[in-house]
């Protein structure tokens, strides 16, 4: 699907129903293609299940119905901590058909982690899968949460779970329920979940959203990104997104593109393994996949890379920057361009390499239709020239942002005391309308003077063949304030020395201007990162702060 960039501008309107929520989505497309397959799930043990649309829509209404047994009602916080499962989506929207408030959890995080959000928003339900219940149970004398539903429960852990006050098995609680609910009347207004912040420089923040959102995903990143809408044939589609179902991510892409448009989904719960999932693309004849820039990264290390045989049409990045190298080796291997996308937990798609116009290898692609993303000084609220670095900035009255931090007035008047909600992202747009990311504002280098943005100098720097991945930062310099130091995670076979540093550091005075060359080089084993695989570099200028600081 090719679109007219100029046209979709000019064209777009914002039509969001005063009534629009996602249970209701899924009722009619019960009603109008209940037959149609929505998931199609495999796992690294062989298991394989199907869900159709009639078959999410009815599994919903049960565990709505077993949760108003419970006492679980409009507003109520229900915290979820499980793997990507084919229950997930019946689930989530179980709980909203209560009037109730997903916060999403990822296994990636710790108790803490866990006891920090429950406690923040004074959640008292949690679903988590059996494997992960030895993540809740040290919690629970620290928290509000006082109901346990546990999925997938087993023989032994059901026995368990039926002797423990408040702790429920899924099944159980479905088990003879009825496939209608008369639920509260929700609105596009109503709020529908908690999504809390990676916490790349600090403590989470509680980022709420309405249902109206992913009708937004719906009008934006379905059409702008992926390159779908109601009205694709998915006969022969099949979406996979390798997201969790604890980030935001899972909502952007499984939940806002997939359910809402009636699409054919699948999903793989298993460890990240280049060829498995390359075969897994190929076995299940997958049309259009969504995968980190890391996943990409991978995927063009694996060798005849060209040899698989894939049925992909599409393939989108979003996360972090997807670096040129393995844009364009995915290309030469399957004709097809990875389009990157960019956008927050707080927002929708904000900037795309839509369908049909061409792909800068580095940038992000070009603003969406009807959001009115641009660059703005960090100073003040004037819109930078092409060319120089600003602050990627939204209109405060914009509906593809958030509605808020959940019950912190103090983070609303902070980040919506001007016109425009400012991202805290940084990046530069070129001659031709394109946007390049540049880094966080807190991650910008200045150094003699000049700016530098992180992701251009790792960018480079992967371009050599000895390296795997990149953190450039800040590093403190008597004469030059500061220099640019790379953190290096070397490719297979190589080993650092001062041979290859001499040898990093020409190249890149061959691929950047000369002021942005790292300084300084050290090599790692791995980089610090978020639990959502986001790179800390907050981390890595502390501890520049403390060898080179005053």
């Amino acid at each position: 699907m090719a679109l007219d960039y100029e046209r979709e501008r000019e064209e777009f309107e914002w039509a969001i129903p005063d009534d629009y929520n996602l249970p209701a989505v899924i009722e009619d497309h019960a009603e109008s293609f209940g037959d149609r397959l929505a998931v199609r799930f495999r796992d690294d043990e062989g298991t394989e299940v199907e869900r159709t649309y009639a078959d999410i829509r009815d599994d919903t209404n049960r565990f709505a119905n077993a949760l108003a047994d419970l006492g679980v009602g409009e507003g109520d916080r229900v915290m979820h901590l499980f793997p990507r499962h084919p229950d997930a989506f019946a689930i989530q929207l179980g709980a909203l058909t209560r009037g109730a408030i997903l916060v999403p959890c990822s296994a990636m995080l710790k108790p803490k982690d866990l006891t920090f959000r429950a406690n923040d928003c004074e959640a008292e339900t949690v679903v988590v899968h059996e494997e992960l219940t030895e993540m809740v149970e040290p919690i629970l004398d620290e928290t509000p949460i006082s109901r346990v539903i546990v999925l997938d429960a087993d023989e032994s852990a059901d026995d368990e779970t039926a002797e423990r006050d408040d702790w429920h098995a899924f099944a159980d609680l479905i088990e003879g329920q009825d496939t209608d609910h008369e639920g509260p009347d929700l609105s596009s207004d109503d709020p529908m979940s908690i999504n809390y912040t990676s916490g790349t420089t600090g403590q989470p923040k509680p980022v709420l959203h309405r249902h109206r959102w992913l009708r937004c995903f719906e009008l934006i990143n379905a059409p702008y990104w992926w390159g779908v809408t109601q009205d694709t044939d998915f006969s022969d589609e099949l979406l996979w997104a390798t997201t969790g179902t604890g980030w935001a991510k899972w909502f952007w892409s499984p939940v806002g593109v997939g359910l809402t448009t009636g699409a054919t989904q699948f999903i793989y719960d298993g460890d990240f393994e280049a060829e498995t999932f390359l075969d897994l693309m190929e076995e299940e004849g997958v049309t259009r996949l969504c995968a980190v820039p890391t996943q990409y990264r991978m995927f063009t290390q694996v060798e005849d890379l060209s040899d698989y045989d894939l049925a992909l049409t599409e393939a989108v990045s979003a996360g972090e920057p997807l670096n040129r190298e393995p844009i364009q080796e995915f290309d030469e291997a399957f004709g097809v361009t990875p389009r990157d996308g960019y956008g927050q937990t707080e927002t929708v798609a904000l900037v795309t390499n839509y369908p049909g116009i061409d792909v800068k290898p580095g940038s992000m692609g070009k603003p969406v239709p009807g959001i009115d993303v641009t660059l703005l000084d960090t100073q003040d609220e004037e819109e930078v020239e092409p060319g120089e670095t600003g602050e990627i900035a939204v209109p405060v009255d914009s509906p593809a942002i958030f509605d808020g931090y959940y019950e912190k007035p103090d983070l609303d008047e902070e980040t919506f005391h001007g016109d425009y909600y400012r991202t805290g992202d940084l990046a530069r747009m070129d001659e031709d309308g394109y946007f390049f990311f540049e880094g966080r504002a807190d991650d910008i280098i200045i150094s003699s003077g000049y700016r530098i943005g992180p992701f251009e100098v790792e960018d480079a720097l992967v371009g050599h063949d000895a390296v795997a991945e990149a953190a450039a930062v800040a590093s403190p310099h008597d004469e030059r304030g500061n220099v640019v130091k790379a953190y290096v995670v070397l490719a297979d076979d190589y080993e650092g020395s001062d041979e290859l540093t001499d040898e990093l550091q020409n190249y890149m005075k061959e691929e950047t201007a000369p002021y942005k060359y790292p300084r300084r080089i050290e090599y790692v084993e791995e980089l610090p990162t978020t639990s959502s695989g986001k790179i800390r570099r907050i981390e890595l200028r502390e501890q520049e702060q403390q060898k080179f600081g005053e």
